[in-house]
């Protein structure tokens, strides 16, 4: 048995029950918001389990985007890079608690001076449906603002 660089052992690198809990996310989805359905998202994993692969595809807006997410046995957090073809480059971190999957940014300044941080939240959890919500916060976190909520439901 070898090490890979963080020094894991290589024979089951991804088994610890950890590295499932966004097995929820794992298929083909219809994605509704603004009462129709907009866009699709295939969620495969890969390389060995050990990462979770999101293909976002909404044809009526010409709008794609692909995120790759990872459980870092190390730090105890999940983490997830969003790329897309609006240019966007979004890097998230968080886990999963009281049913529900929280993944978050850093806060960052904003021209006015303040603090904005933005977080997406996986909730109702179902075996063919979830609710995702993608929230803001300008106060530390005290309250957040729900700017885009979309329902999943499995194909």
């Amino acid at each position: 048995m070898s090490d890979n660089l963080l020094g894991q052992s290589l024979a089951k690198p991804c088994s610890a029950a950890e590295c499932s809990q966004f097995d929820f996310w794992l298929g083909e989805w219809e994605l509704t918001y603004n009462d129709t359905v907009h866009a699709t998202n295939r969620i495969t994993k890969e390389m060995g389990g050990c990462l979770v692969h999101e293909h976002f595809n909404d044809p009526s807006n010409a709008f794609t985007g692909e995120s790759w997410s990872v459980y870092n046995t190390q730090t105890k957090l999940w983490q997830q890079t969003w790329v897309d073809n609006q240019g966007a480059y979004i890097v998230l971190t968080g886990g999963f608690k009281d049913g529900k999957m929280i993944l978050q940014t850093e806060p960052a300044s904003q021209p006015d001076g303040s603090k904005k941080q933005s977080r997406m939240v996986f909730y109702n959890i179902a075996a063919d449906s979830f609710i995702w919500d993608w929230e803001a916060t300008t106060d530390d976190g005290k309250t957040w603002k729900n700017n885009w909520r979309i329902y999943y439901k499995r194909k």
